[in-house]
């Protein structure tokens, strides 16, 4: 009989620990069950992200993709500088003659800048001749830039203001050649245009300024240097009409192919649209530097 109880007693003790174990293994298995759903969204949310990045970077490869600039027109070569006195004229019968040259001297003093914006504004083109003493500072460097970048073309007016009869060949060159680098360092081009300071040329700053493939060129009429001219007023009367009667010109200069010197002075600024529109009105057009022929085009 005890021994009967015994094996019952046995019994029931490894049927309490078999159930317990499997308890344990239940919970365990439950536990994880409940945990895969957490790891699941973390890797979701690693592929998200991988996604998202992926997107991003196809999309910045889309944004990076050079955008295709139009190259700027090309101006017909119509005119050339006639050297016997430095007018425009027509390369041939077809092309209009009733046109005149705006030139600006002494640029970029204080003035220069509006200037090229009125210029702008009016559609209507000019050269500025430059010299190197107001390219001292960043910001003239800069101005001149812009100028540049407007449309204007850039002519060379030596570094100084030097009146090159007063010096040797040496200096002439110098003058010359060094302010022409100068501008190639600023607008990353070689100007096409020379005028000497009070026009006074000699033969080897001609052949000097030639051989740097500039056009040489004086001018035909000007005013705004003279005292009496030196309001914006009496300045528009006189480049308009080509007189200057306080000055003992009391006939017109104004001639098809004119070539008008203007400089960067504050009444030359002001009266600048004022002449401009009133040359249109007399029929006169404002000649494209691009379109005169150049040292290196036949």
């Amino acid at each position: 009989m005890k021994q009967i109880l015994l094996i019952i007693l046995v019994s029931v003790l490894f049927l309490f620990v078999g159930c317990s174990n499997e308890s344990e293994k239940q919970e365990e298995n439950n536990n994880a069950e409940q945990n895969v759903p957490e790891e699941t969204e973390v890797t979701e949310e690693v592929t998200n992200d991988e996604t998202t990045d992926q997107q991003n970077e196809e999309n910045n490869e889309v944004e990076e993709e050079p955008i295709e600039v139009d190259e700027p027109e090309k101006v017909e070569v119509q005119y050339q500088i006639n050297p016997n006195n430095w007018s425009v004229e027509p390369l041939s019968d077809d092309v209009n003659d009733q046109v005149v040259l705006l030139t600006i001297d002494d640029a970029p003093d204080g003035n220069a800048l509006e200037m090229a914006k009125t210029l702008k504004s009016l559609d209507a083109k000019a050269i500025f001749f430059v010299n190197a003493h107001f390219l001292d500072t960043d910001k003239e460097k800069e101005i001149l830039k812009e100028i540049h970048e407007m449309g204007f073309a850039i002519g060379n007016h030596t570094y100084s203001h030097q009146n090159l009869k007063q010096v040797g060949e040496d200096q002439q060159r110098e003058e010359i050649v060094s302010l022409s680098d100068l501008i190639e360092e600023i607008i990353g081009e070689r100007p096409q245009f020379f005028r000497a300071p009070h026009g006074a040329n000699t033969n080897y700053a001609t052949k000097i300024a030639e051989e740097q493939g500039m056009v040489v060129m004086n001018w035909t009429y000007g005013y705004d240097y003279f005292k009496p001219y030196m309001d914006a007023e009496k300045l528009a009367t006189a480049m308009i009409t080509g007189e200057g009667p306080e000055v003992d010109v009391p006939y017109s200069l104004l001639k098809p192919g004119a070539n008008l010197l203007m400089h960067d002075r504050e009444w030359t600024a002001e009266a600048l649209e004022e002449i401009v529109t009133g040359l249109r009105e007399k029929g006169y057009e404002m000649v494209d530097p691009d379109a005169i022929k150049k040292i290196k085009q036949s």
